[in-house]
């Protein structure tokens, strides 16, 4: 219900103060499990942001080491028929460059069989840079590219499976990346 409240006035927001365009919203479905994994670069710093975004059912990963209360509960939620916005990086990034996926996001790909959809984000890390209090004006783009699909794998190769899953999305990744830089020259 929150969501749906929140919904409107963000998304009014995004598109006035930060230029929002989305381009590829075909690729992403309807209805349905989905993995959507995007690069991460900025967020906004306000006043209870964290409690805001426990509400809307976000919920913090450890970036090192292994969280499996955090899969468990993605894995189910996938079970469920829900989508999941998952950043593989297991961080923002402050320069704007992709990193290196986590190879979590690899097994959850490949263990649930979700139609994984790669997403890249640009333009959040101008509108708030570090040390910034609230958003400045620019141009903000997200692109999803089409799915990616992972077949379970058992046996001795499962984790290097989840490590290739996990590089394979950041490929898709950056392959969008690098379309959205082509477009914005």
């Amino acid at each position: 219900m929150l969501y749906a409240i929140l919904k409107v006035p963000a998304v009014a927001f995004m598109r006035l103060w930060l230029g929002l365009r989305v381009t590829g919203l075909e690729h992403v479905p309807a209805t349905g499990p989905a993995l959507i994994v995007s690069n991460h670069q900025s967020i906004l710093r306000i006043p209870l942001f964290g409690r805001l975004i426990r509400a809307l059912h976000a919920r913090p990963v450890r970036r090192e080491g292994s969280d499996p209360s955090a899969l468990k509960t993605a894995a189910r939620l996938l079970e469920e028929g829900k989508a999941l916005l998952v950043f593989p990086e297991g961080t923002r990034s402050i320069d704007g460059r992709l990193g290196e996926a986590k190879p979590g996001i690899g097994m959850l790909a490949v263990v649930s069989g979700a139609p994984v959809i790669p997403t890249y984000i640009s333009g959040t890390l101008e509108s708030l840079p570090k040390g910034a209090i609230r958003p400045r004006r620019s141009q903000v783009s997200v692109r999803f590219g089409p799915a990616l699909h992972f077949k379970a794998l058992t046996g001795e190769r499962r984790k290097e499976r989840y490590r290739d899953a996990a590089n394979e999305m950041m490929r898709a990744i950056t392959q969008l990346k690098e379309q959205n830089d082509r477009q914005h020259r």
